[in-house]
This record gives C-alpha cells, structure tokens and sequence, in this order.
C-alpha cells in the first residue's frame, strides 16, 4: 500500500449540519474535547464566561450567539486525521452550508428531541440527498423533556425521507434520564449531568442478565427490554453499505452539552464513515489515489485576521498530495502559482502545513486570484462542477454614507461578494449597485463588516424586486429585443452575465411566455 493510500484511508472529512439551536456548535466542540484539540469547551451562551465557542471566531457571532459562517477545523483521533466543517445553521447563511457540502464526504446532522425535525433540517437533507451523502443522525438534549424516541425515529423516516436504524437507545429523558444502551458496541452508558468530565462505561451484552435491575432499576430495565425487542422486530440489521449508498441513516441519542453520548458517535463514525470519495468533474471522475494533485475552491473568506487584510480561499484536496511551494495550475486563467504558506485550521488559529492529501482542507493566501469554484490542478485542465450560486430573494440598493471613503466601500463591497456573502448586480438604467441575499440577516451582517472591517458606511435604500434570473439565449436578435424592451430591469452581475431582475411573478412569467427562445436560469451554475 502506497504511502498516499494509507493516508486517504485515515482520512474523514464531514459537516455538522442542523437547524438553528439544535446544538449543533456544541457538538462540534465536544468532539473537539475528545480529540484533544481544545482542553475546555467554551460555554456557547454563557456572556459570564469571556470563553465563546471555538467554531464562532467572527465578531458579529460573538455578539449573536450565532453562527454565520462555516468553519474548519482538524485534528487527530487514534489514528484517524478528522476535519469538521460547522456550518451556519441560521437559514439566512443556507447558502454557505449548500457549498460546503459539496467538500465533504459525510454529514452528520443534530436534531433536537422537544422539536423533532426542523424546516432547515429537511432543505440541508434534500442537498444530501442530491449527492448521496451519508448521513448520522445525533438526537441531542436528552436531559430535557422531548418526544418518544419511536415516535422521533418515525418522524425521522418520514420528513428526511431516509430508512433509520437506532445504534444506540435512550433510558428515560429530562428528569429520568439515566443514560443510553449502546446497541452498537454493546455496552451501557450511564448519565452523570457535568458539562466536563466523561461518564462512565459497563460492557454489558447480555441484556437479559439480572444485574441490570440492579443497575437502572425495575422499571427502566423491563423497558429497556422491551424496546431493544420491538427494535430488533422492527428495524433490519444495520448495513454499513446501505449507509455508505445514503440509503440508511444510523441514529444515536445524547446530550452534547453534557457530554454524553458524543463519544459514542465518534467511535462509531470512524469506523464507518466513508474515506474521501471520488468525484465528477466535467471532463471525467477523478479518484482521490490518483498520483496527479487536484482541488477546488469552496469558500473565500476576507479578514480571517482583523490586523491583517488578507483573504483566504479554501480548497478541498480531491486527489494526489499537494505539497508547499510546488507548481500548480489555476485552471480558470490558465496561470501557473505557488503557495509558500498554506495553512491548516483550527476555526481562527493556523498552522503553515507542509503537504495535504485527498480530504483534507486547506487555506491559500488570495490576492483576488481566486473565485468559488475555480480549480488548481497538477496541470491537467479539469472543471468541478456543482457549487452554485441561488437567485436571490431579496434585494436593497447599497448606498454610500460617508463619500471620503467611496475606495474602501467599493473594495470591501468586491471582497464580501466573492466570498459568497451575498450577489451584486449592477442596474444598467441607472449605474446603482443592488444586493441580493438568501435572507435579511445577512444585510446586517455586510453592514457590520463594511463598517468594523473595511472603515466603510453603507446605508439601505428599499428596491421592490421578485427575482433575480440569468437569461441566456441562441438567437442573438431575440436577446437583443429583450434587452431593449426590458432596458430598466436589466443588471449585469459581478461575472458581466446579463440578469434580468423581475419585479412580480407575474411580469417574469409573461416574460417567459413572450420570448420562448430565451432560457431564464435561477442558479449561476448553468
């Protein structure tokens, strides 16, 4: 086995996905705890505590108690090397998480037990089931009151659309909750409430034996039997393979704010979850064991460190082994770069890394070279595909409120977008500038970071626009009409592509039916 092989088989790269409050920043801390990258876990909602959550570096998350971008962070587990990517769960920020789950490999997703499944959850599993993704199911809070755990599972199947199958069982919950059966390894876990220290493990496999009324009582142990039974009936074997295909979603329960059950989950993930897998591009599918280096970029981030205007790009390592200060080449301008400090993270501190392989994650220095999407190759022209960019649904002219700083405004303004934060289009009628975003929160955001970051002040004037569509047509005559005829809603975006910006959907429909030969996209990916 080659050096390279050994290395992609030790690798698991996945997202922690979930709606907001889920927990979903807490569990990524506590496996964080458990692979011993951080020594504490920052209490996420504690302001008494100075000590914020790892994964929430950005001021403005700080201050919200939010998440508004996804982070990434690796470390070493036995012998396995783990990147977590946690994303924003705020549906505002959706389109951060879509991008960053065409990085990873496999997903985890964290469900509340008093809310059972969420809006957000159900859109971020049609993304996963897109792409087959597998998935892990962490039911979390179990120290609170929340719905039957077979009731969930049911509820599970049907809103996610996927088989499940319990790896692991919950005694109780709220008050009662003495701890979960992990069916899986076979072992009882028992729940002592502490935000830092591990609990304690029984192996215990015959579930029959009298000791167990000694342990959990009568009560609690008559209905832990009777559950594993009804379990045993009910649910098929588990088959890793039809996890793998993301046929079927393995469940276990917990309470990430105490620690308890997260080990489990990592115990089993690692010795399940799939390595990195190969992936489509264009031009054909790239195995990660192939010699020859390949990668995309993801994510741009500005201002990583507030002292330093610098931005990185981040690049998801598909195949062969990148090595620093090596050539490779930027597919899109066809230019070949070297990196002298690529760095490895650990959400906002960094590390210079030496080499990387298939899975792992990488930030490159960006002095505006790159954009999401773009390709860096050993020097084969290959494109992946399938990052896109969604018709925004809200849109705002962004004007200047402070004249002497109409440099800083605009730069700020290139680098926000080429990060994703949100589109630019710009009116042709009138030469104004109009942003478009998934949600409303994140115009606070741009506001904030213009201002804190870029010494920038913009203010909001209110656009009523529907849709943002990219039109693109054969018949060069019939684009032209068009053009004229809809002169005062015609925008170009950051790329130079034409948009039509629609203001009703009854206007966008009737512009359909009056020019058929003209095709309206409403993703940037066409």
């Amino acid at each position: 086995m080659t050096e390279l092989q050994e290395e992609i088989l030790k690798r698991r790269t996945f997202a922690i996905i979930s709606h907001p409050d889920a927990g979903k920043t807490t569990l990524t801390e506590k496996l964080l705890l458990f692979g011993g990258a951080i020594h504490v876990a920052g209490a996420v909602k504690s302001n008494k505590i100075k000590k914020t959550a790892t994964s929430d570096w950005m001021e403005i998350e700080k201050q919200r108690g939010i998440s508004v971008a996804t982070s990434v962070m690796g470390f070493n587990y036995g012998d396995y090397k783990i990147n977590i990517l946690d994303t924003p769960g705020h549906q505002d920020f959706a389109e951060d998480t879509y991008r960053t789950l065409t990085a990873v490999d496999s997903v985890i997703i964290a469900v509340d037990v008093a809310k059972g499944v969420e809006a957000q959850t159900r859109k971020l599993m049609e993304v996963c089931r897109m792409r087959n993704t597998p998935v892990i199911i962490f039911v979390n809070k179990l120290d609170r009151e929340g719905v039957d755990a077979f009731s969930l599972l049911d509820e599970l199947e049907q809103e996610l659309k996927i088989s499940v199958r319990p790896l692991s069982w919950p005694i109780g919950m709220g008050q009662r909750f003495k701890g979960v059966y992990n069916i899986y390894e076979e072992k009882l876990d028992l729940y002592t409430p502490s935000k830092q220290v591990v609990t304690e493990k029984i192996e215990f496999s015959d579930i029959n034996s009298p000791e167990l009324e000694e342990i959990i009582g009568d009560e609690d142990a008559l209905q832990l039997r009777t559950d594993l039974e009804l379990i045993e009936g009910v649910y098929p074997e588990f088959d890793v393979q039809e996890y793998l295909d993301g046929k079927l979603a393995p469940v276990f329960f917990g309470s990430a704010l105490n620690n308890f059950g997260v080990k489990e989950l990592l115990d089993c993930f690692v010795q399940i979850a799939p390595t990195p897998r190969p992936i489509k591009t264009e031009e054909r599918i790239v195995c990660p064991e192939e010699e020859s280096f390949s990668g995309f970029i993801f994510k741009i981030h500005a201002n990583m460190d507030p002292n330093h205007r610098s931005c990185i790009a981040f690049l998801k390592i598909c195949s062969g082994k990148f090595e620093r200060n090596a050539s490779y080449k930027h597919v899109r301008n066809g230019k070949m770069m070297k990196f002298s400090s690529p760095t490895a993270f650990m959400a906002q501190k960094k590390s210079t890394v030496d080499e990387a392989y298939p899975g792992d994650i990488i930030g490159l220095p960006d002095t505006g070279n790159f954009k999401i999407g773009d390709t860096l190759t050993g020097g084969e022209d290959l494109h992946f595909r399938g990052i896109p960019s969604f018709s925004p649904e809200m849109f705002k002219y962004i004007e200047n409120a402070d004249p002497m700083k109409t440099k800083q405004l605009n730069k700020g303004i290139d680098q926000l977008m080429d990060e994703g934060v949100a589109q630019v289009f710009t009116n042709q009628f009138n030469g104004r500038k109009i942003i478009g975003t998934v949600g409303q929160l994140q115009f606070e955001v741009i506001q904030y970071r213009l201002l804190h970051e870029y010494g920038a002040q913009c203010k909001w004037e209110p656009i009523n626009l529907y849709k943002a569509c990219w039109i693109q047509s054969e018949d060069m005559t019939e684009l032209e009409n068009f053009k004229r005829r809809k002169f005062q809603y015609m925008a170009v975006d950051k790329e130079g592509r034409d948009v039509f910006l629609a203001d009703s959907g009854y206007v966008l429909m009737m512009a359909q039916q009056d020019f058929p030969k003209i095709k309206f996209h409403f993703t940037s990916e066409f």
